[in-house]
């Protein structure tokens, strides 16, 4: 486990879980790709099929979806590329997030 790749997921968590619909309107989608993005990586480190990961019904939600799959990452034994691949994905989701 990275704590600097768990700081990282929780540091968006805590960023944008307060955040209002309205501001989520223009945000989701980069939300929504940085979950699949890191519900790949899981997967690929675990070895198992990548799957898509559902649109949630309420867009408020996603900090909690990306909370669940954030500790399914932080629990799989990634290799070096897979978790630069983490700090990446997480990065660019950022840049645009905030």
């Amino acid at each position: 486990m990275s704590s600097e790749l768990e700081r990282a997921i929780g540091r968006v968590v805590e960023g944008t879980r307060h955040w209002s619909p309205a501001r989520w309107s223009s945000r989701a989608d980069t939300m929504h790709a940085l979950v699949q993005a890191l519900a790949d990586i899981t997967a690929d480190a675990e070895g198992e099929p990548r799957r898509p990961v559902p649109h949630l019904p309420n867009q408020m939600q996603l900090p909690d979806q990306l909370q669940v799959i954030g500790l399914d990452l932080l629990e799989a034994d990634l290799t070096d590329e897979q978790r630069a691949a983490a700090d990446e994905a997480i990065r660019k989701a950022r840049a645009i997030l905030f």
